[in-house]
């Protein structure tokens, strides 16, 4: 049983099927009928009139109608397009069990408790017929498929089978006089509509279901005595005809199986039984925990039946219907009913091959499974489930293709499944064992090899491999080498599909598709809310798939979409061209035609091939908002221009891909404000100022243009913008515009009109107008306002244009491959026409007014605004222009020129910011510096060398970032541009490739620091040295290196100066302790252990030669003279030494030391004390300095940048460490 669809819910007592959509009600002991889309397993309606349990429910054949009958004694008729019910017929004085539409006549069939069964006419909406006889409740009514039939159970232990042939005569026959008079004396004298045909007895108990069988005289009883009844009638008698026997409890539904020849039955239970019909045996039981079963329906259409429990429905199949296939080159192999056919693709020829064993119908689901095929050898592998798993194995005779009395024996065996791997080699999947059994064509094992999972599925995966699938993941698997080839994450698999080449594997699930390459590298997930069915690939790498009702195509970067509709499920075969080739449900071969354009459109897209995006943007129908809204959500605004018409998307779009004179064109046919200021913006982004000028001007934006003409510098134009503000009485607008000119005289006037006068007086001498400032003070006598002493006047200059006037320089490019070729295709109008006026964009020039024209003209353009109809809309010249401009005659609007047919002007697109693709490109800590990233930089060095004190790399980080930029200045106002140093940057270089970054600190330059500390330590200066070497130690993280050769001296420098660090660190400690002359001596003793170059080597030992002498350390003192001469000293030190060990002959050690040169050890880098071969100890990650213990998890005191003890991947300095 294959469950499809199951809901929770209150109990089910009635259930239909819809015969054309994938739709299902249920009507509930709770009163609620539930409309349900089994496919997509969602709920969509619900009708909740009825007050009791609707145990009744059926939809009609063609009207959107469905009729419900109740424990309310209603039947109700429901339209479920409006969502209402249209009426109720009344007439039952007891609970309805069924009601049922007729498929052809207006009729109803109830049954009730009343004992009754009536028939209604639903267009008249008036009970036509009443069918009494029943001396129990009426359980159930039907009307015969095909004849004038009905038959009904009752709790008297009967089965009634009703003739209704008068009533449909007295529906279908003219109602003339005689008939008339006869119905007269029937409704008179109680009705013949309906008689009783038959009575069937043999139940013991009362019967709770009837049904005919579709086509043959056959119906079929359940009862509560627990049996199943077969009744076979002829035109005069009706007899039982065999019993069925086997469920525990009262039957309470059962019906004859339309496609397979088997009766379905439920009971209370709690199971669904299959019976053979025809052997009249059980096949196959269903059971459920809980819930007991009440209904059964069949789809009129398709392989579906439905049962309703105590707690929901069940949507479900008996048997799988998908055919087993395999495709062969030109050829499919599949099997129908009991034979193996080939159908040929290019002649679509289809033959029967092989004549295979049929199942027996012990169980359902037995049939055929799945299919492999070896072309080789022509060997066919047919797997099905039958005995837990089998296969059998047939070879394809050549010579009797088509000749179906050819019987073969197979080759069986057993298996969970098996394929085909090689020519003549076969893997079978042994679940129990989890194994793979090799086999020849003789069905011998050759080898056996262990799944690395537990593997429900293998499939084929090219010679020698296979997909072993597990519950949750895939992997391919090398039989030979018995290793992995490719892993990966995918819920439950059921079929793979393989490309021709065998680059790209399609894994299919229920509910979605996983696309990967063939070593399992995931490319794409789809999900699908209704079922996958089937798929396979085109020749241009597309993958074509099917759900239950559409044909779909996945593209290589996982964008989908629907190819077209499916009445019925189909499953793709092959995909070639505009057909696809595929089996129905029924096993036959069907070619289906497709519009492929959209998706090869896609494609071309995808993969960059424009020239035939053009092509089929010239010569295909692909428009529609859906391909525009993808050409505008990939980033081909210009490429979707071509496509539409509507004005406001190509402004939309004319904007998002820069084409001002397209918006222009648009902006004018709109011709709305909001779309002139969005012009203006955008136009002003590309710096195409007399764009911007004229769409302010349409929009009679004065501040705007007021403000443009500042920044341009036009100072003409700003004045006669103050001349047109005078006119318009626009105060404000006057003064800002004076303000801009830097006019002194005019903002005193405007403030005196204005009667501001203090403020005019001000505003006069502050600028030295004196004789205007005396006239004004004279008027304001006593208030004259008094100007502050002490304090610097300064003039409220209008700043300088950065460019005066004209359009930005704008960068000049090639035209795209859209724009050249797509031009003949846009809008041939107008516009065309207009771009042969040979005007340059910014050399026209769009004088707005004269003033004195202005000033003659009065207030024209409140005139103007008046009429309603300004010279703007005449003319098409400026938005306000009060006269003809001196302008060429054919000039309209400013555009690009004529010439700009082979280029074009576009602003650029900005790029990426060096710094940010070295961060891209590096994973190096002194290159993520030089970028800038310093966060990145710190947590890949806390993660290499556990640093963790930053505060020593601060300045190396700021040194790093600055050297590696320089600055340039720009304009006086704009801030500094900066631009990133690059190693061995040229000339030649294409702009767009990016070297690494030029470092400041280099491995060169530590030679030299390394070579300054050395002279530091032999002059004696510890303190400096010591600086220097910590130097070394502090830069060395931040150092790229080019080779493996470098690195490894990178790794020796670090070992040879923390020598140095740690010696002089204790040299410095010795220094200080002064008082302490044992710890002086051990002190002395240890620097001695420190690896040093020979000549700080014979200074270290000649002073520890000394303290310990002046110490009476005889014993350690001669020993250190012994070591100082085997380091070839010179003559003062060998003297030295020499009379050292004179002096000490066989003298003892006068103390004790913590020091045993006999002994190797490491010193502490924090407390200064041996630690011996064979004590514990812990070490600096980066340093490589050895602690105690003890010291775990503190700061390295050696480096002073690490944490000892820390885990910690390694120092990684270059390149080729990554490889």
């Amino acid at each position: 049983m294959l469950t499809k669809f199951e809901t929770k819910s209150n109990r089910v007592k009635g259930l239909s099927f819809h015969c054309k959509r994938p739709w299902i009600l249920a009507s509930l002991h709770s009163g609620v009928i539930q409309l349900w889309d089994y496919r997509m397993g969602t709920l969509i309606d619900r009708f909740d009139e009825h007050d009791g349990p609707v145990r009744g429910v059926h939809f009609h054949k063609s009207q959107p109608l469905f009729v419900s009958g109740g424990d309310d004694y209603k039947i109700k008729v429901w339209n479920y397009k409006t969502h209402r019910c249209l009426f109720t017929l009344l007439g039952h004085l007891d609970y309805i069990r069924t009601v049922q539409f007729h498929d052809e006549y207006p009729w109803i069939v109830s049954a009730s408790d009343d004992q009754t069964i009536r028939i209604w006419n639903w267009q008249s909406r008036t009970c036509i017929a009443v069918l009494t006889g029943h001396n129990h409740y009426v359980m159930c009514a039907s009307f015969h498929p095909k004849e004038d039939l009905v038959v009904s159970a009752s709790l008297d232990q009967t089965v009634r089978v009703w003739d209704i042939g008068a009533l449909r005569k007295k529906t279908v026959s003219p109602a003339d006089d005689i008939l008339r008079l006869t119905q007269m004396n029937t409704d008179l004298f109680g009705g013949v509509d309906a008689v009783v045909k038959y009575v069937l007895e043999g139940h013991d108990r009362g019967i709770n279901w009837a049904s005919f069988h579709p086509s043959l005289p056959l119906i079929v009883s359940g009862a509560d005595d627990r049996q199943v009844k077969i009744w076979r009638m002829n035109d005069t008698k009706a007899w039982e005809v065999d019993t069925l026997r086997g469920h525990m409890n009262n039957v309470s539904c059962v019906l004859f199986h339309a496609k397979q020849d088997i009766i379905v039955s439920n009971s209370e239970d709690k199971s669904i039984r299959v019976w053979d019909a025809t052997k009249r045996t059980g096949i196959q039981t269903f059971r459920r925990e809980h819930d007991r079963f009440w209904i059964l329906t069949a789809h009129p259409e398709m392989n579906l039946l439905a049962a309703g429990h105590d707690s929901g429905m069940i949507v479900f199949k008996l048997e799988r219907e998908r055919p087993a296939f395999s495709v062969s080159g030109d050829t499919l192999y599949y099997v129908k009913d009991r034979f193996l056919r080939s159908y040929e693709f290019s002649s679509q020829k289809d033959n029967q091959v092989v004549p295979i064993r049929r199942p027996g119908s012990s169980s359902l689901n037995q049939g055929p499974r799945t299919l492999s095929y070896s072309p080789t050898e022509k060997a066919v592998l047919i797997c099905s489930d039958a005995d837990g798993g089998s296969y059998e194995l047939y070879i394809v005779p050549s010579e009797s293709v088509g000749r179906a009395d050819y019987m073969q024996e197979a080759k069986k065996g057993t298996g969970g499944s098996a394929v085909f791997i090689a020519r003549n080699r076969f893997a079978v999947l042994d679940k129990s064992s989890n194994q793979v059994l090799v086999k020849s064509l003789k069905n011998e094992t050759v080898k056996k090899n262990v799944l690395p999972i537990a593997t429900d599925a293998i499939f084929y995966a090219g010679t020698g491999n296979l997909l072993c699938k597990a519950e949750d993941k895939v992997v391919i698997f090398d039989l030979q080498q018995r290793i992995i080839l490719g892993e990966l994450q995918a819920p439950s698999v059921k079929y793979i599909i393989w490309s021709s080449d065998m680059d790209s594997v399609a894994l299919l699930s229920k509910h979605a598709i996983v696309i990967a390459n063939k070593k399992l590298v995931h490319c794409c997930t789809l999900h699908e809310t209704i079922r996958v069915k089937s798929g396979a690939w085109d020749e241009n790498g597309v993958f074509i798939y099917t759900t239950l009702n559409h044909i779909k195509y996945c593209l290589p970067n996982g964008d989908s979409g629907i190819i077209r509709t499916l009445d019925v499920p189909i499953y793709i075969t092959k995909v070639s061209g505009s057909k696809i080739y595929c089996l129905d449900r029924d096993g036959k071969n069907r070619v289906i035609s497709i519009d492929a354009s959209e998706y090869i459109f896609k494609l071309a897209l995808l993969k960059k091939r424009y020239d035939h995006v053009m092509s089929m943007i010239k010569n295909s129908q692909l428009c529609g908002q859906a391909v525009i809204s993808y050409l505008q959500q990939k980033g081909f605004p210009e490429v979707a221009l071509h496509f539409v018409k509507d004005e406001r998307t190509r402004f939309n779009l004319a904007l998002e891909s820069g084409n001002i004179q397209i918006a222009v064109a648009s902006a004018k046919e709109i011709d709305e404000k909001d779309h002139w200021y969005r012009l203006g913006v955008e136009a002003l982004r590309q710096g195409n100022t007399s764009i911007v000028e004229y769409a302010y001007q349409r929009t009679k934006n004065f501040d705007r243009l007021s403000f443009l003409y500042l920044v341009t510098g036009n100072m003409d134009k700003l004045s006669k913008m103050l001349r047109i503000a005078e006119i318009k009485n626009d105060v404000m607008g006057q003064f800002h515009n004076a303000m801009y000119l830097g006019d002194i005289h005019e903002r005193v006037k405007i403030l005196e009109s204005t009667g501001h006068l203090p403020l005019a007086y001000v505003t006069a001498a502050t600028h030295g107008l004196v004789e205007v400032a005396d006239r004004l003070a004279a008027e304001l006598g006593d208030n004259v306002p008094s100007l502050p002493d002490g304090k610097a006047r300064s003039l409220l200059m209008p700043p300088a244009p950065l460019m005066c006037s004209g359009d930005w320089p704008l960068l000049r490019v090639m035209r795209g491959i859209f724009e050249g070729g797509l031009d003949n295709l846009g809008r041939v109008g107008h516009e065309e026409e207009e771009e042969t006026s040979g005007a340059d964009w910014g050399d026209e020039e769009l004088d707005i007014i004269d003033a004195e024209g202005m000033l003659q003209n009065g207030d024209i353009i409140i005139a103007e605004d008046e009429e309603g109809q300004s010279h703007g809309e005449n003319d098409e010249g400026g938005g306000w222009d009060l006269e003809d401009l001196e302008l060429p005659p054919d000039v309209v609007t400013p555009k690009a020129a004529a010439n700009a047919r082979s280029t074009l002007f576009v602003a650029p697109t900005a790029g990426m910011p060096v710094s940010q693709i070295w961060v891209q490109k590096s994973s190096l800590a002194g290159e993520l510096v030089t970028a800038g990233n310093f966060d990145t930089a710190m947590r890949l060095l806390s993660r290499q060398l556990a640093i963790k004190n930053f505060a020593p790399l601060k300045p190396l980080f700021m040194d790093l970032y600055m050297g590696s930029h320089t600055y340039l200045r720009g304009f006086a106002t704009t801030p500094v541009i900066p631009v990133a140093v690059e190693k061995g940057w040229s000339e030649s270089v294409s702009p767009n490739v990016r070297s690494p970054p030029a470092l400041v600190f280099k491995f060169s330059q530590m030679d030299e620091k390394l070579k300054a500390a050395y002279r530091a330590t032999t002059e004696g200066k510890f303190p400096e040295a010591l600086r220097q070497f910590l130097n070394i130690l502090h830069t060395i993280p931040l150092i790229v290196v080019d080779s493996r050769r470098e690195v490894d001296e990178v790794k020796e420098l670090i070992e040879i100066v923390r020598e140095y660090v740690l010696g002089l660190k204790i040299e410095v400690k010795r220094k200080e302790t002064k008082d302490d002359a044992v710890r002086q001596q051990e002190l002395a003793a240890y620097f001695t252990n420190c690896k040093l170059q020979k000549i700080h080597m014979r200074l270290v030992l000649t002073s520890a030669m000394t303290v310990c002498f002046k110490g009476g350390n005889y014993g350690t003192a001669a020993n250190f003279a012994r070591m100082l001469l085997e380091k070839s000293p010179n003559e003062a030190q060998a003297k030295k030494a020499r009379q050292v060990l004179q002096a000490c002959g066989d003298k003892k050690d006068a103390k004790q030391l913590n020091y045993d040169y006999r002994n190797p050890f490491v010193v502490c880098g924090a407390t200064y004390v041996p630690i011996y071969r064979g004590q514990k100890d812990v070490f600096c990650p980066y340093c490589g300095s050895h602690f105690v213990p003890a010291t775990e998890g503190q700061l390295c005191a050696v480096c002073d940048l690490a944490v000892v003890g820390a885990d910690a991947s390694g120092l990684l300095c270059s390149t080729t460490q990554l490889r």
